[in-house]
């Protein structure tokens, strides 16, 4: 899964880099109403246009029959129990596609909401004295039958960012407070006693081209987090995660939440302009 992942970065690296330069609210708009006009495409072509046609028109032909024969009880019963059931037919013919098209619909989402969901973490230049809470709370998870190794779990911390708290190991988790004292690329690294070690990049002052604040295992992992390597799935550690700052997208809500409410209003404002010029049955 982290080859495909870094293949699909790769391909959305070198695609909405022109987008980028409009800043970030209108990159996600444009190209969430981009890929609403390609998955009407493909929605065209692995559904059954000539059916959802032939369903559109039963159905109408069936409301015409009870328009006509409303007098009728028995006539019109019976117009009412086959409009019914050809729209439970009509709802399955558009409905069946989005199986397949969920796959790509999976990999753009995680890809928007890595690269326009979160900002870097502030930076707290000089030696200003930092206030618990208003740093950034690193925690570690191990896997289970390992609990008991978060005795001896250590985190190294990079010239950059400094620990504001003791190092909290309870019931297989630590937690530690830190603040970013410059700004870049940091690498965060957590050992254990036997030697197991996994790493986890934090971003402060200025950000990648996409971040992510959770680093675990598993595929499913990898498919929403897909700007870091899923670590292994027999690793003592399970998962290393903390919170990035949401992004700013103008007059839309920032972080996951955000990115997925203007890209499901973004896309489905261009597929339903395209429904015409593509010629589309839905």
């Amino acid at each position: 899964m982290n080859t495909i992942n870094h293949a699909v970065s790769a391909v959305f690296d070198v695609l909405l880099w022109p987008l980028d330069q409009l800043g970030r609210p209108a990159a996600l708009i444009v190209a969430s109403a981009i890929f609403g006009v390609f998955a009407l495409f493909l929605f065209k072509h692995v559904s059954f246009q000539k059916a959802i046609r032939a369903a559109k028109d039963r159905i109408q032909a069936g409301l015409i029959e009870i328009r006509i024969y409303q007098d009728d009880l028995r006539v019109a019963s019976k117009a009412i129990a086959k409009v019914l059931l050809r729209n439970f037919a009509y709802l399955g013919l558009n409905l069946l596609p989005f199986v397949p098209l969920s796959i790509p619909f999976a990999f753009v989402l995680a890809q928007f909401v890595v690269r326009y969901g979160f900002a870097p973490v502030e930076v707290h230049a000089g030696p200003t004295p930092i206030v618990a809470g208003q740093g950034t709370m690193i925690e570690v998870e191990l896997a289970s039958g390992h609990e008991e190794a978060v005795n001896g779990l250590a985190i190294e911390y990079p010239a950059g960012i400094e620990p504001i708290s003791p190092l909290v190991r309870v019931n297989g988790r630590a937690f530690q407070e830190v603040v970013a004292r410059s700004a870049g690329r940091h690498e965060l690294v957590v050992t254990l006693a036997d030697g197991a070690r996994a790493t986890k990049l934090l971003f402060a002052g200025a950000g990648a081209r996409s971040m992510q604040g959770e680093r675990g295992t598993g595929v499913f992992h990898a498919l929403l987090w897909p700007a870091e390597d899923a670590l292994a799935a027999d690793a003592p550690i399970a998962r290393i995660a903390f919170a990035y700052p949401d992004a700013r997208l103008g007059w839309f809500p920032g972080g996951t939440e955000g990115v997925l409410l203007v890209f499901f209003v973004a896309s489905m404002l261009g597929g339903a302009l395209a429904i015409k010029p593509l010629k589309v049955q839905i």
